[in-house]
């Protein structure tokens, strides 16, 4: 179904059984596939692939050749029936790649709300995004990696499988992460390393010095007080019974399965 009020270029393609939804724009070349939904006022400017069992939320905009839906690069993937899903208000900018699910992962690749992808950004199949985060540049996610609400991920930056990017944190440039980053933590390096608590960006979310104070000292017990992981986890649960803003750092010890960057 196409609303009536959507736009369609006259050299776009969208396949029947496609759904279009309110003032929606399908520009010049683009490419729609008959199990797409695509929302209100969700703009497509030009040469835009979107295919697959693939949902693309409201006011979305996405950049020339991206590419939504696709087939997965999982060498086990055999057309089995998976899933994109993309939020609200994102930017997705050129040449942006999201590859659906897999069988044997959680069948859906998945993007939140008022994320920004940049130039070239890749995510793979069951890859999860959260909601705020911003992919720079050449930034790669490999299969099932999570990227938790307001993370930041710089230009050239590969994450490896099955990695979990932790809430407000931030990875540097041309860095390759093998291992978990704990939210609010700062990481770079090839193998990246923590450096540090992100106070900028806490600070521009709203985060007082109290509560910044407290997560650089859950920081020190994980990172400066040479402590095992499992003694560290202990004494940040007792902060956190006092001092809930470092109650995220328990719900990610909690999701970790690679371990955590040290």
């Amino acid at each position: 179904m196409i609303d009536e009020t959507a736009f369609i270029h006259p050299s776009g393609i969208v396949e029947e059984g496609a759904v279009i939804g309110a003032g929606a724009y399908i520009g010049a070349f683009c490419y729609v596939g008959s199990q797409v939904e695509i929302g209100i006022g969700t703009v497509l400017k030009s040469h835009v692939v979107v295919n697959g069992i693939t949902k693309i939320g409201r006011d979305n905009q996405i950049y020339q050749f991206a590419s939504i839906g696709e087939v997965n690069q999982d060498l086990k993937y055999s057309g089995e029936p998976t899933r994109v899903e993309v939020g609200d208000s994102n930017c997705i900018r050129e040449s942006v790649t999201i590859h659906r699910g897999t069988a044997h992962g959680t069948g859906m690749t998945k993007v939140g709300n008022d994320n920004l992808l940049m130039v070239n950004v890749h995510i793979a199949h069951d890859c999860v995004v959260g909601n705020a985060c911003v992919l720079a540049n050449n930034a790669t996610l490999a299969g099932h990696v999570e990227v938790d609400n307001y993370a930041i991920i710089g230009g050239m930056t590969a994450i490896h499988q099955f990695c979990i990017i932790g809430a407000h944190g931030m990875v540097g440039g041309c860095s390759g992460v093998a291992q978990d980053v704990p939210p609010f933590v700062i990481a770079q390096g090839n193998h990246a390393k923590p450096i540090g608590v992100n106070a900028i960006g806490l600070k521009r979310r709203g985060f007082d010095k109290d509560q910044m104070q407290t997560i650089r000292n859950a920081y020190k017990i994980l990172y400066r007080r040479e402590k095992t992981l499992e003694q560290a986890k202990a004494e940040i649960e007792a902060l956190a019974k006092e001092q809930l803003v470092v109650q995220p750092f328990l719900d990610f010890f909690t999701r970790s399965t690679r371990g955590i960057i040290r």
